[in-house]
């Protein structure tokens, strides 16, 4: 364990500066490695892109296992640490946090998203504040100081009028980071001057979902964002390169597509050891 507790301790300290950390979301193996192999100090897993790869919807209709599975992938490919994008933890009770936390260290992770909404609703704040707290103390039961990335999905639900979002998404993140994370996660967010609020309000690194429509990272990081993230959009490019080959082939019978800025075999076969 005293590997992943290093790599715990590597990747709370890229929260901290003194840039800002950026992560391109890993859904593979392959793809952790092309990740590792551009340059990135820490993998974080796309839930999403895991669950598409497996030939599911996102939004945890993925089991545990089959999620835990791929972390395990991803993980055993690395040098640098990894952080699992598990979700809701596969249940919203402390219990499932815990378990879910448990299963992060066992697959060789060493930090973990959890998020407080289910079905589309938010979890009552004492009940996430609680599963944030479990999944910390599983954590160090397990002999690894998990990096508990806390997300709330205030302004992907229809739980608060738009004018009260704000406000909550700062009172859960505080909340949270009180009782244990080290980060706080709050996506669906691009106008500057409310990511510069969150940034001030929040006690403790704000990590943001990247889209096209976001500002840059520098931007990003002159406003007081800690931590950067694409979640499913890499996933998500990478699947429209290959619909644009899948049509290219079907429509025109033509492999022109191929060409841009594919991977030889080659490269791929040294990227994965051989």
């Amino acid at each position: 364990m005293t590997e992943l507790r290093d790599k715990a301790e590597a990747l709370r300290r890229l929260h901290a500066g003194p840039r800002v950390l950026v992560l391109a979301n890993a859904w593979d193996a392959a793809s952790a490695r092309l990740i590792e192999a551009a340059g990135a100090p820490a993998i974080a897993s796309s839930s999403a892109g895991v669950a598409f790869a497996l030939g599911y919807p996102d939004g945890q209709r993925i089991a545990r296992a089959e999620m835990l599975d791929m972390i395990r992938r991803i993980a055993r490919v690395v040098r640098v640490p990894v952080s699992a994008d598990v979700e809701a933890g596969y249940g919203t009770t402390a219990q499932a946090a815990a378990e879910t936390a448990r299963g992060v260290v066992a697959a060789g992770a060493v930090g973990m998203n959890l998020e407080d909404a289910d079905e589309g609703r938010l979890l009552p704040l004492e009940v996430q504040v609680e599963r944030v707290r479990a999944a910390r103390a599983a954590g160090e039961s397990a002999g690894v100081p998990l990096v508990i990335n806390a997300r709330t999905d205030v302004f992907g639900t229809d739980d608060f009028p738009s004018a009260q979002r704000p406000a909550e998404a700062v009172r859960r993140a505080n909340a949270y980071l009180a009782a244990g994370a080290d980060c706080a996660f709050v996506p669906f967010v691009t106008d500057r001057d409310l990511i510069g609020r969150l940034a001030r309000e929040i006690k403790g690194p704000l990590n943001v979902l990247a889209t096209p429509d976001s500002p840059p990272v520098a931007e990003l990081e002159g406003l007081g964002v800690r931590r950067v993230s694409v979640g499913g959009g890499l996933a998500r490019a990478a699947y429209g390169r290959a619909r644009r080959v899948a049509i290219e082939i079907q429509e025109k019978g033509t492999f022109e597509s191929l060409r841009e800025g594919t991977i030889s075999y080659a490269e791929m076969q040294r990227l994965l050891g051989s």
